[in-house]
């Protein structure tokens, strides 16, 4: 048996104390290992399983829906998502990404994927009459031209359903024929006829009038292939009783590409901006979606429909944006210097008065404000101007001075607020300094007090500035961009800015045929211009910083 090892000791030969030859080294103390949750299978673990598995079921259904949509782009991007957040959280080796992970995320998802299929839209013809890819068009195209056929025949037709799918069945000389949009009318052995109608078919449930009023959409633009031979057409239904066969006037060539009418026998060709067209120059309405570069740049720029409009709302946002921002300021900035002296009494509570209209919802407060300046029956002209008649949402001036009164109202608590705070933050005994140099109350607000605001504040403004310049709530919500402007073809008013512009142009309000495109466009140009303003005053803001 071998003896125990003796400690291992240290010599100090340097040393000249007889005492520090020989020193017992310290032990080295492990520290105890700690399992991960990934395999110690905790609380916590089964915790962080559960979430996982919410996130991945959600995940797994936008990728189903994506593919649905034939848009393999966005399901590609969840699968990535996906597969990098469950290593980063059943992973050791990525602890800093368990934090980061999600903002990263949500970054991705809504902003730099945003930005990304904005720009890729302004380079489209993406809108009305331009909604799908080419195949989807094709068939709205042959489905939208069919006509009922000449002298063909009406068939008792019964709805019934299979497995969530529509379908028809009819009655053809004493036989039931059954079919779906994606299966053609077959013989169904076994079905039962009443009063000459379908009663009764296997594997399928015929539908009674309740449902088929609930389904009646669904049912209208139902379309069952009457055999397998397209030119036979299909068999359509208006009143779910009776059927008919309906045949599209157009042919689709895929070989040639080309579209025919076979009433005129006029050919259509697709053309470089996603429609067919025929020899003549005459186009069928339904197109699909293709890239034409900057054409809708050139068009917010050099057609005179937008391009005119276009420069009167580009100024009217510069002067929206730069006088909220100074007309907001100054009075934050004058209540916080009020309210900074010691000297008035019940600060506090004046200070609660002075930022309730930033806890008031801000869409309230200009749907609030649109009532007050109604001109027959707002209580500022019945009740304050003892019954004034002056239009302050419908003349174009009064419009522009009613929204920047309604934004110092909703913005100048926030000012208050950051200037306060501002204040707050100068060191005393700066200012002290500046009393015994000999400077006076002007000569300190000047050089000591405004420049180290200056420098807390200037981003907050900077920012201010971005948000005005596309404060959309305030304009759809006050005056609706109205009044109008007399000589313009688009639906763009007075007190519009570019942001409710592009609204307008983008036809989602109603008033105008949808152009997605172009509306897209004038966004990147927004972008340029805020962001072009936005890197200016920062680079401009670092100069204050010299004071210091």
């Amino acid at each position: 048996m071998s003896s125990p090892k003796p400690p291992k000791v240290e010599s100090h030969q340097n040393s000249d104390d007889p005492a520090d030859v020989l020193v017992p080294a310290e032990p080295v103390r492990k520290r105890p290992y700690r399992e991960s949750h990934a395999r110690n299978y905790s609380a916590g673990f089964f915790a962080k399983l559960a979430l996982l598995a919410i996130i991945d079921a959600l995940g797994v259904y936008v990728v189903m829906a994506a593919w649905g949509q034939d848009n393999a782009l966005i399901a590609w991007s969840m699968v990535a998502l996906l597969l990098v957040t469950n290593y980063v959280y059943f992973s050791k080796r990525a602890l800093p990404m368990k934090y980061l992970l999600p903002g990263l995320a949500f970054l991705l998802i809504y902003q730099i994927f945003t930005i990304g299929y904005t720009g890729y839209i302004a380079f489209t013809n993406y809108g009305d009459g331009h909604n799908s890819n080419k195949e989807q068009a094709i068939e709205a195209l042959l489905i939208q031209n069919e006509k009922r056929v000449e002298g063909s025949s009406g068939y008792k037709l019964s709805v019934v359903e299979q497995d969530g799918t529509l379908g028809f069945a009819i009655v053809d000389d004493g036989v039931v024929l059954v079919g779906t949009a994606e299966t053609p009318l077959e013989e169904s052995a076994g079905a039962v006829i009443e009063g000459g109608r379908v009663v009764s078919v296997p594997d399928f449930t015929v539908l009674g009038i309740n449902d088929i009023v609930t389904l009646q959409k669904e049912v209208s633009n139902l379309r069952v292939p009457f055999s397998e031979d397209p030119e036979a057409g299909s068999i359509r239904t208006q009143d779910a009783s009776n059927g008919y066969v309906y045949h599209s006037i157009l042919e689709y060539d895929s070989e040639a590409d080309t579209m025919t009418n076979v009433q005129t026998g006029v050919v259509y060709q697709p053309n470089d901006v996603g429609q067919f067209e025929s020899p003549d120059g005459d186009v069928l309405p339904v197109g699909w979606r293709v890239v034409v570069g900057f054409d809708n740049f050139k068009t917010a720029f050099g057609d005179s429909r937008y391009s005119e409009p276009f420069v009167k709302v580009l100024v009217w946002t510069i002067v929206f944006s730069v006088l909220s921002v100074i007309t907001t300021f100054a009075l934050g900035l004058f209540l916080a210097v009020v309210l900074n002296d010691e000297r008035v009494k019940g600060r506090r509570i004046l200070r609660s008065v002075m930022i309730l209209p930033y806890a008031f919802p801000a869409f309230m407060s200009f749907l609030l404000w649109r009532g007050m300046l109604n001109t027959d029956y707002g209580f500022i002209n019945t009740i304050l101007l003892g019954g004034a008649d002056i239009p302050w949402l419908s003349d174009p001036n009064l419009a522009k001075l009613a929204v920047l009164g309604v934004q110092l109202w909703v913005g100048f608590p926030y000012m208050f607020l950051i200037c306060t705070g501002a204040l707050q933050s100068i060191p005393g005994d700066v200012i002290e300094a500046a009393k015994i140099d000999g400077a006076g109350v002007a000569r300190i607000w000047k050089s000591v007090t405004m420049p180290l605001l200056l420098i807390a504040v200037a981003p907050l403004l900077i920012s201010s500035f971005a948000f005005n310049f596309n404060n959309f709530n305030i304009i759809e919500m006050l005056t609706g961009g109205g009044p109008r402007f007399v000589d313009a073809s688009v639906p763009v008013g007075h007190t519009d800015i570019l942001i409710t512009m592009v609204y307008a142009i983008s036809g989602l309000d109603g008033g105008a045929a949808k152009n997605y495109g172009l509306a897209s466009a004038l966004s990147i140009v927004i972008f340029i211009i805020v962001a072009t303003i936005s890197v200016i005053g920062f680079r401009r803001t670092r100069s204050l910083e010299e004071i210091i």
